[in-house]
């Protein structure tokens, strides 16, 4: 029997049946917009891209996945900047680290904009879900207090947390390789879990908490796919009244849920905070009294929960990555392990200490990141004003998306950027890796983690945790290809992925992974 909460999920997410009548009315309204944006005298040249066709223009042009690997070769073809029309509305894609940093930093108060995604962000999650907000008073108010919890020296307080973590995802590596890939996320689900609300460990990735917000950002996600809801089409049906409305009722009755749920978490640690006995975390930083955000308490939960929801998939699917790439490239793990046996030697694990010592493993972490970001596309933003760039006029409202793999694989700044090298990142190859260190990637050395003020507020936590859960994995174990009856070696196709709507991961393949040493279990401890 259907469970009955998947079934309210899914009934959710299903577009309302349409009748005869709201038919005719999407193409009365569509009609009326087409009209009034081919009647309208553009002020100068839009960027080149492929041709429409009529009213239309690009909308189905566009594959109904993988999406990246059309907008890098349309941008071979016509440029940085790609121009298209989706049935009336005006997007670019940017295709080079330049314009994007041109655009999305140098002129970010007017380019911090989100697309209006009314079901997803203004229903679902009260306008409250950071990543999707508009550009206004609630985002600058949650964008402060995300940043005030998770800046460079603040994430420090968070090292315990995830140093424990790597070590119990490193003992299960061995006591079961065969899931590896359910321990990596049950690890920085429960590394995310108790950095903002200081909980105990998770089991496993199953957990009810887990599933509970997982199912959330599903949701989201889905309900901001183009077409899933009619709302999106016509925005005047966001002032139906709920008995008129069952697919707005009930995303109303899922907020109230959900708010209540991240409320729930975050009492928890008031709770500790109240009795002076608790450990740093995000949702302490929030709720720590004379350390106000101006945040309400739906906002403070909401902020919580998300940081915890997104943080945990896309840290995972970076992770998976990595696995792949380790498996696929022997020589590159064998170098990192040789750093690491002369830096940490074997009695012991490594550390947050330990990370200035170990470039060569930095540049694989900053390498894996730029070869294939966990999100491709990142977001899109929202021109909130008529602009000219290199010529050409963008017109308010345009949709503005970074290609954030493509330019990763800019052959300009990225030589060889189909291939894996670590040494882009490291001295000994000078011609790999001054371009590397072009100035707008923020110190970074690649775009995974986006642009302008909408930059990943969680990145110096996301590279916290890729550093030490890589660096306790190759310091416990190697990962191999398996070895088929032939005797040959069982590649992984780096070419297959899975995108769940959260995150771009490689499809799930199998690896081998064994201990580095007879006695390495031994040398983990009580954990």
């Amino acid at each position: 029997m259907e469970d009955p909460s998947l079934a309210s999920s899914n009934s959710l997410l299903r577009t309302d049946v349409l009748s005869r009548n709201a038919y005719l009315l999407i193409g009365l309204a569509t009609l009326t917009l087409l009209v009034s944006w081919f009647n309208k005298k553009p002020k100068g040249p839009f960027p080149p891209g492929p041709k429409g066709i009529p009213f239309f223009g690009n909308a189905f042009q566009l594959p109904h996945s993988y999406t990246w690997f059309k907008f890098t070769e349309w941008g071979e073809q016509y440029g940085p900047i790609l121009g298209l029309n989706m049935a009336g509305q005006p997007m670019v894609v940017l295709n080079t680290g330049k314009v994007c940093a041109d655009l999305m930093d140098r002129r970010s108060v007017i380019y911090s904009d989100r697309p209006r995604f009314i079901m997803a962000s203004e229903i679902l999650t009260g306008g409250m879900l950071v990543g999707f907000a508009n550009y206004g008073p609630i985002w600058r108010r949650l964008r402060k207090a995300a940043h005030l919890g998770l800046h460079l020296r603040a994430a420090e307080a968070y090292y315990p947390i995830e140093e424990r973590e790597a070590a119990i995802l490193v003992k299960d590596l061995l006591r079961d390789p065969v899931s590896w890939d359910s321990h990596i996320r049950r690890s920085i689900a429960s590394t995310m879990f108790n950095v903002v609300y200081n909980g105990k460990p998770l089991a496993t990735k199953e957990d009810p908490t887990v599933a509970k917000i997982n199912a959330l950002m599903h949701r989201v996600v889905q309900a901001a796919l183009p077409g899933r809801f009619l709302v999106e089409i016509i925005p005047w049906m966001r002032y139906l009244p709920d008995w008129m409305a069952g697919w707005k009722r009930r995303g109303k009755q899922r907020f109230r849920e959900d708010s209540e749920m991240f409320k729930g978490f975050l009492q928890n640690v008031k709770n500790e905070v109240a009795t002076g006995e608790y450990e740093p975390s995000f949702g302490s930083h929030l709720v720590y009294p004379g350390n106000p955000h101006g945040l309400s308490k739906d906002e403070e939960a909401w902020l919580a929960g998300i940081i915890f929801g997104a943080g945990s998939d896309s840290t995972a699917g970076t992770l998976g990555w990595f696995m792949l790439l380790m498996a696929l490239h022997p020589e590159a793990q064998k170098k990192a392990q040789e750093e690491i046996d002369r830096v940490v030697g074997r009695h012991r694990l490594p550390n947050f200490e330990d990370r200035d010592s170990l470039p060569y493993v930095n540049a694989v972490i900053q390498e894996v990141l730029r070869w294939h970001p966990v999100s491709p596309l990142g977001l899109p933003h929202r021109l909130m004003e008529d602009d000219w760039y290199e010529g050409y006029f963008l017109p308010k409202g345009t949709i503005v998306v970074s290609n954030i793999y493509g330019i990763n694989r800019d052959p300009e700044f990225f030589p060889d950027s189909d291939a894996f090298k670590p040494e882009r990142y490291y001295n000994e190859d000078e011609d790999l890796t001054k371009k590397a260190e072009f100035d707008d990637t923020h110190g970074q050395g690649h775009y995974s983690y986006g642009f302008g003020r909408r930059v990943c507020v969680g990145m110096n936590l996301a590279n916290n945790a890729l550093f030490i859960n890589i660096v306790s994995i190759l310091w416990a174990v190697n990962i191999n290809c398996p070895v088929g009856p032939d005797g040959k070696k069982i590649i992984p196709d780096r070419t297959k992925f899975i995108d769940d709507g959260l995150v771009v991961r490689p499809e799930q393949f199998d690896c081998v992974i064994e201990p580095r040493e007879h006695d390495v279990n031994d040398k983990l401890g009580g954990l």
